[in-house]
């Protein structure tokens, strides 16, 4: 089968965000839904952030006749509202997120992690709690994927959880020179190079809350992450007996080098299909 024809049917991912807008471009596949903040039952999303996410790693595009189709629109969405309307969280509710996760990965499948979120940084102790979530998700076998933040192009500017050493940490490859250098760039505290992969981030046209068939534009590193989340679905549905450490080596050997330094665009640019097709 050629890789390009996988979808990442039958693989749950779990976005962190704001929230859910039952789009028509996700069909039945939202699988699960939980609110941690006011503990709505149905899918909402009050901010449009984690809609328009979710729609770059898993909208079918259909109401667009598929003009604007996700990285992964087979994959079953499980949404878990973190964020409020102005985007804003708590550490705890992240932590609960995480419990969550552990607790119902196998019921929902869950595989992926894709956590388009982050904060500032300042020193490890602050954020230790948060990190030490991420890393046992991981630890646990799942591929957990995130943000690099828009805090660059400083020098030091990850936002956490991306800092942790262990997860893959995407910045936006378009939003690395000039004007809209603001993609998050490395060391890390602990002197870790990061992002690990760079992929487009800047005006990306995804699903909105509205109607069926509302799109809109939005720009950072958190459109680009859902990117690398979604193609790890698909390898993922293509063999189920990959590890998220395979993932890495997959996405490192694939990337497209762009001559920046490392702490600028990682291993380089994402390159779907050579990344399928390892």
């Amino acid at each position: 089968m050629d890789s390009s024809l996988y979808t990442g049917k039958g693989v749950g991912v779990a976005i962190l965000d704001t929230g859910i807008f039952p789009h028509k471009d996700f069909g039945s596949r939202i699988w699960a839904f939980y609110d941690f903040l006011s503990f709505k039952h149905l899918p909402y999303d009050d901010n449009g952030h984690g809609t328009h996410v979710a729609g770059i790693l898993a909208g079918d595009g259909r109401s667009s006749m598929g003009k604007y189709c996700g990285a992964a629109p087979g994959c079953g969405i499980i949404a878990l509202k973190v964020l409020d309307r102005f985007g804003n969280g708590s550490k705890a509710d992240v932590l609960r997120s995480f419990r969550w996760i552990r607790e119902y990965r196998q019921q929902y499948r869950i595989r992926v992690v894709n956590i388009s979120v982050g904060t500032t940084c300042r020193n490890r102790k602050e954020h230790e709690s948060l990190l030490e979530g991420v890393e046992q998700l991981w630890d646990e076998g799942l591929v957990v994927v995130a943000a690099a933040g828009n805090q660059g192009p400083r020098p030091g500017s990850i936002t956490a959880p991306g800092s942790s050493k262990k997860v893959i940490t995407v910045g936006s490859s378009d939003m690395l020179e000039g004007k809209s250098a603001v993609s998050g760039r490395g060391p890390t505290e602990d002197c870790v190079c990061k992002p690990d992969i760079v992929a487009p981030g800047n005006r990306v046209i995804s699903c909105i809350p509205g109607n069926d068939h509302s799109y809109g534009m939005k720009s950072g590193t958190s459109m680009s992450t859902p990117l690398i989340s979604g193609a790890i679905a698909c390898a993922l549905e293509k063999d189920p007996t990959l590890t998220n450490a395979d993932i890495k080596i997959m996405l490192k050997d694939s990337a497209d080098d762009l001559g920046l330094p490392r702490n600028q665009q990682g291993w380089g640019e994402f390159n779907r299909k050579k990344f399928l097709s390892l």
